[in-house]
């Protein structure tokens, strides 16, 4: 039906309709380029020389999630401008080099470029800020090129660095290289297309996407991660660097419900601003990357094991003569005396190896090894950091007690920090598995945020048997744990140390004074809002964690409920 043909009414309506459709498109293009592209219009307008949008780096943020909802910065872009010359341009390179000294820090290279007669164009300083930059405009230097430059910048630094991860080049490209800016490249690189995208389509787009994988659109990434704790845990365990001289230290602090990881660390740190000047070893993130024999922290899985099956109770009693024979091998306490009769709360008071290996063969072989893979040992645990490792437990598919042995006391199999950490949280979680995961949310280019809401894992104690143990644990905290003396009067804390001794590589047994210390407990112990991990390798001048970690333990614990305003449970 052709426009003219209709009536006035008719006429009016269409005309109307049109009317509110070229509106809303001119809103979508105006908040298209003033919000999502302006920062790019704004150099354009400002600059001398503009290079090629596609060599202009765009990438999305990531967030850190302040425990009021407020994000902070952990990486984003950067503006500023690069300092390129024209050689056969420049009258009196010498002349050039002392006006431009101020913003060009390496004489040498100056000098190489001016001496490339023939090269049209030579980068000499790099990621000058605004003033500076209108300082050497206004010099009106012949042969001297302002060039819009954008860079990465963590204004943390050091801070939750091997979460974060930095972009550094594979071969020409940027990309990147660890922590989350690896393992969401997809989410926060960019695809180099112009300025001019059309609106609808792009809104459209990435609402489409993120409704099946929010992940996979451009966007900003937001972290659980909470500066200040992340910022505390990073000082304890800089403290026990100091103190105790261990070759890594690391922590996790998590929800152990959600799985919401609000803070990990490790030691040695780097600076991802200056990761060029860092060796490349510092880069991977040891709680997601290595994996470890954990020691006694075994020792409340062992025993939850036992007691759901209906294999133990608490009160349950067998005669500790200090040292076994197992498969002709012999396995003993940790000071290889006998205690004669105790029960099962004197197996966790005491860290005794002999009592998790009582309760293993009362399992049984089949029955604790599935446990162990219920609790999801040996398996990865779906972190969203890359490169994790997979658990090695597979000492347990040999018949061999001494295996099942050292298993339940937690040597002879290695597993991740972040591994350990989610099985431990299912004493905190009623029994549930949690999913560990760093991000919580992606905030798409069109300002739509969609949460990423990792699954819970699946049952795997009842509810009865993670009360009977956290009760274990909380007398453990209070009576046991260098005498008792960090008991606190009004909140419960389940915890429990471990000590392992570390493996000699190739199967050489192990060695007699390197130990790994690990150490974790969670609060308020029945109605849990943090399990906290801490782990030390080979530190020194303490055999036992109870020396290293307990402390720091509790200082991060004492920091967390007057920070959040946790309220006492007794």
């Amino acid at each position: 039906m052709k426009f003219k043909s209709l009536g006035f009414v008719e006429r009016a309506r269409v005309l109307s309709a049109l009317f509110i459709l070229a509106a809303a498109f001119l809103a979508a293009r105006l908040y298209f380029v003033q919000i999502v592209h302006g920062d790019r219009y704004e150099l354009d307008a400002r600059g001398q020389y503009v290079a090629d949008v596609r060599d202009v780096e765009d990438r999305g943020s990531i967030f850190f999630t302040k425990r009021d909802g407020d994000l902070v910065a952990a990486a984003l872009m950067q503006s500023g401008w690069r300092l390129a010359i024209v050689p056969k341009e420049l009258e009196d390179p010498e002349a050039a080099y002392q006006t431009l000294s101020f913003a060009v820090p390496d004489r040498e290279r100056f000098f190489a470029s001016a001496s490339k007669y023939d090269d049209p164009y030579e980068e000499v300083a790099f990621r000058l800020p605004d003033d500076t930059a209108q300082r050497i405009r206004s010099l009106k230097l012949l042969g001297v090129i302002l060039v819009q430059d954008k860079w990465r910048n963590y204004p943390g630094g050091v801070l939750a660095a091997h979460a974060i991860g930095f972009v550094g080049y594979r071969g020409d490209e940027k990309v990147g290289r660890y922590g989350l800016e690896r393992s969401y490249e997809k989410t926060l690189a960019k695809a180099a297309s112009g300025l001019y995208v059309n609106p609808f389509a792009e809104i459209f787009i990435n609402v489409g996407t993120a409704l099946s994988d929010p992940a996979e659109s451009y966007g900003n990434v937001i972290t659980s991660i909470e500066p200040q704790v992340q910022a505390r845990l990073e000082k304890t365990l800089e403290a026990v660097m100091s103190t105790y001289t261990p070759k890594i230290g690391g922590g996790i602090i998590m929800d152990p419900h959600t799985g919401e990881i609000i803070a990990i660390a490790a030691r040695p740190g780097f600076d991802p601003n200056t990761y060029n000047t860092t060796e490349v070893s510092m880069f991977g993130n040891p709680l997601v990357e290595n994996v470890y024999e954990m020691g006694s922290i075994m020792k409340p899985l062992t025993i939850a094991a036992g007691l759901d099956v209906g294999a133990i109770r608490p009160k349950t009693t067998y005669e500790d003569r200090g040292c076994i024979q197992k498969s002709g091998k012999e396995i003993c306490n940790y000071d290889g005396k006998a205690r004669g009769v105790v029960d099962m709360q004197e197996v966790l008071n005491q860290s005794l190896n002999l009592g998790a290996s009582f309760i293993e063969g009362r399992v049984g072989h089949n029955v604790f090894r599935e446990y162990v893979h219920a609790f999801g040992l040996g398996e990865k645990t779906g972190i969203d950091l890359p490169n994790e490792a997979t658990g090695l437990v597979k000492s347990l598919d040999r018949a061999y007690d001494v295996d099942f042995a050292s298993a339940s006391f937690g040597q002879g199999i290695a597993v991740t920090g972040v591994e350990m950490i989610r099985a431990l949280s299912a004493l905190a979680n009623d029994g549930v598995l949690p999913s560990p995961h760093v991000v919580s949310d992606i905030k798409l280019e069109s300002g739509i945020v969609r949460s990423i809401l990792p699954p819970q894992g699946p049952r795997v104690l009842k509810e009865e048997t993670v009360q009977t143990v956290t009760d274990m644990l909380v007398k453990v905290f209070d009576t046991a744990l260098l005498g008792g003396v960090l008991k606190q009067e009004h909140y419960s804390i389940a915890a429990k140390t471990g000590t392992a001794q570390i493996a000699i590589p190739g199967g050489g047994g192990y060695y007699k004074d390197r130990y790994l210390h690990s150490f974790f407990g969670y609060f308020p112990a029945h109605d849990p809002q943090f399990i906290v991990f801490l782990v030390a390798v080979e530190p020194h001048g303490a055999q036992f964690a109870s020396a290293t970690l307990a402390r720091p333990f509790l200082d991060i614990t004492k920091f967390l409920i007057n920070y959040y305003d946790i309220p006492p449970d007794r």
